[in-house]
């Protein structure tokens, strides 16, 4: 293994429920109705993804870049608050980064995963969002261009994610996958049995990876 590629939302930070509370008052505000199996579906769509549908599928009255831009500017406001970073998170990455190159490939918009690693200073050799590629997780696209710009084989990269599609798009891209089950939003029992390792927390994972 040459290098470590962590998802953000869910891994890093405790913030799937935020974008869930954020798009549902968006959606309702402007006319839409929240269907049930609307989260889940969301999950690693990239930005532009995410605003079709919230228009597209669930009946918002406004256009997709207007959609985007609204909830964008409210999930930028709770992270100037403060991000909600897992407990024991940022310390997991730094024990990381002094064995490996890591990376963040994330569904987040730029602005937020900036945010974070302003606020963080995390030492990342790459961050990616999927709105920056073809498309959001499950396809591929995100992880293999973290492992691009870090210079190492996919096939040779370890990537850290939570949910179904996250895993999905991991495994999409050749990579050895170590899950952290979203105890908010589980992963799909079938696609988590194809991950190399499943860890209850974050903090489990430096014992889980292979020794450098």
């Amino acid at each position: 293994m040459d290098a470590v590629i962590f998802d953000l939302d869910g891994v890093l930070v405790d913030s799937e429920r935020i974008w869930d509370e954020v798009r549902r008052a968006v959606v309702a505000e402007h006319g839409g109705t929240w269907r049930e199996e609307a989260t889940r579906a969301q999950q690693g769509m990239s930005t532009p993804e995410w605003a079709r549908y919230l228009v597209e599928e669930l009946g918002a009255r406004l256009t997709p870049p207007e959609i985007a831009t609204i909830v964008v500017k409210r999930m930028a406001a709770r992270y100037a608050e403060q991000p909600p970073l897992i407990d024991g998170a940022v310390d997991v990455v730094r024990a990381v980064a002094k064995k490996w190159p890591v990376a963040i490939a994330s569904s987040s918009p730029v602005i937020l995963i900036k945010g974070f690693l302003d606020v963080t200073g995390l030492p990342v050799g790459a961050a990616v969002s999927s709105e920056q590629v073809g498309a959001g997780k499950p396809a591929p696209d995100v992880y293999l261009r973290a492992a691009e710009l870090l210079g190492v084989a996919p096939s040779e990269c370890a990537a850290v994610e939570d949910t179904t599609n996250g895993l999905r798009s991991a495994l999409a891209a050749g990579m050895a996958v170590y899950a952290v089950p979203n105890p908010h939003f589980p992963p799909d029992p079938e696609v988590l049995k194809q991950a190399t390792a499943v860890v209850e927390t974050i903090t489990g994972l430096p014992a889980a990876l292979p020794p450098s």
